[in-house]
């Protein structure tokens, strides 16, 4: 029963590999998540790397692969003008292993 359980969740969270695998749309009203991109790291909810892949694309874990199709996405933002209209801030970073959550509680926006 436990190897049940276990497989299951293993199941589950493949469907989540690819949750950041993100489309930039050119209107706020289409978008899953308004985003601004802050000037420092410490401002920032998420630290964001830009891979090349999308096999590389993570487990909400700040790895975003930006599609070239909205129907390839599992989120679609927007980028706004100014910091007040955001629903997440980010930074870009230039290292993968930088890349991660500073503010835990704005997780479930990219879900």
């Amino acid at each position: 029963m436990k190897k049940l359980v276990v497989i299951m969740l293993l199941i589950g969270g493949i469907g989540l590999g690819y949750a950041q695998k993100v489309y930039s749309v050119n209107y706020e009203s289409q978008a899953d998540v308004k985003v601004y991109v802050v000037a420092y790291e410490s401002q920032a909810d998420l630290k964001v790397y830009k891979v090349k892949y999308e096999s590389q694309a993570g487990l909400n874990d700040g790895k975003w692969y930006f599609t070239d199709y909205e129907s390839q996405a599992k989120k679609k933002i927007y980028f706004v003008d100014y910091e007040s209209q955001a629903d997440l801030k980010i930074y870009f970073v230039e290292y993968e292993s930088q890349a991660g959550w500073r503010n835990n509680s704005k997780k479930s926006l990219m879900y």
